[in-house]
Formats: C-alpha cells, sequence, structure tokens
C-alpha cells in the first residue's frame, strides 16, 4: 500500500517499544503531518513518567484529533473509538515481545533525546512497565490485530522489524 492511501489523520497503534514515535516523525516529515505522541498527552513533562488526570488527557487527546492533519502514535484504549473515527488511515506494528523488552531497556538505559521522550521526563526501568511489556501486551496485540480487520479504513500490518525496514525503504522515509 502507498503511504498516501492512508490519508492525511493516520493512528499508529502496536506495543510499547516497537518504534511508533519514529515511525510517526518519519511520516510526520514525509508528508507534512503535525506528528501527535499520545505518551506525551498522558503523561506529565519533567517526569519519571506520571500520568495526567483522565479528563485532562482526554481534553488534549480530542484537541489533537480535531486537527486536519496529523499522525498520531500511542494505544491508549479509552480514547481509540473517537480517534479511529477521525483517522484515514491505520498501522498497526507488531513486533515480538522479547525485541520490545529489548528497545525498552536500550531506551531506558542509553537513550536521552528520543521520539516520544517526555519533556524534561527522566526514564527508569520499571517493573510495570517490564510486566506491561511481557504480560499486557501479548493480550493486546491480539485486541489490535482483530480491531483493525473491523476496521472501514486503509490499513497497513508490519509484522516484524524486518517488515518495518521494508516499509520505511518502500515509502522513502528518513528516521
Amino acid at each position: 500500500m502507498k503511504l498516501a492511501s492512508l490519508g492525511p489523520r493516520i493512528c499508529i497503534v502496536g506495543p510499547s517499544n516497537s518504534g511508533k514515535s519514529t515511525l510517526a516523525e518519519a511520516i510526520a516529515r514525509k508528508c507534512a503531518l503535525e506528528p501527535v505522541h499520545l505518551d506525551q498527552l498522558y503523561h506529565l513533562p519533567h517526569t519519571d513518567w506520571e500520568p495526567r488526570p483522565a479528563d485532562e488527557f482526554t481534553a488534549l487527546h480530542d484537541a489533537a484529533i480535531a486537527g486536519e492533519r496529523w499522525v498520531m502514535d500511542g494505544n491508549y484504549s479509552s480514547c481509540m473509538p473517537q480517534r479511529l473515527r477521525r483517522a484515514t488511515g491505520v498501522i498497526l506494528l507488531d513486533i515480538s515481545t522479547p525485541l520490545s523488552l529489548l528497545r525498552y531497556l536500550r531506551r531506558t538505559w542509553f537513550e536521552r533525546d528520543r521520539r516520544g521522550a517526555l519533556e524534561g521526563g527522566r526514564d527508569s526501568v520499571k517493573w510495570a512497565m517490564i510486566h506491561h511489556i511481557a504480560v499486557v501486551t501479548p493480550r493486546n496485540r491480539r485486541r489490535y490485530v482483530e480491531m483493525i480487520k473491523g476496521l472501514d479504513l486503509p490499513t497497513v500490518t508490519l509484522p516484524s522489524a524486518a517488515a518495518i525496514r521494508r516499509c520505511y525503504r518502500r515509502w522513502e522515509l528518513a528516521r
């Protein structure tokens, strides 16, 4: 599928640390879309990933999806229905759990200026996040696959890190 087929409002969903934010930034540059990182809306800046109050996050989310041209990365199922109603295309990244865990540790320990990071935020390894990646994410992965099957939108599923790399080349995206 061509990138242009996904339209001007693209949702990128998938496991934590699968490359959603990096892909969103690359697509935003290529297509002149506004990149929206849901992690940055959900968490307070200058913290170690402290969540905002739920109503504040929902208000920020709904303001972001009201725009006409965006690429939005993140899951946050509480707001998924309204996001998908506004979306013109969906990309599902589906990398393996071991790779997600490895990327989480790498980004936490070594990557200070990564895409999608919190402004002034501090990363640290959290057992809750490891549990989320290792236990919760596999259930979510199956749910997201089923969810996009039922959408009446153009969708792209990238089932591995290799598939994601091939997609970057096919769409001529710069990291």
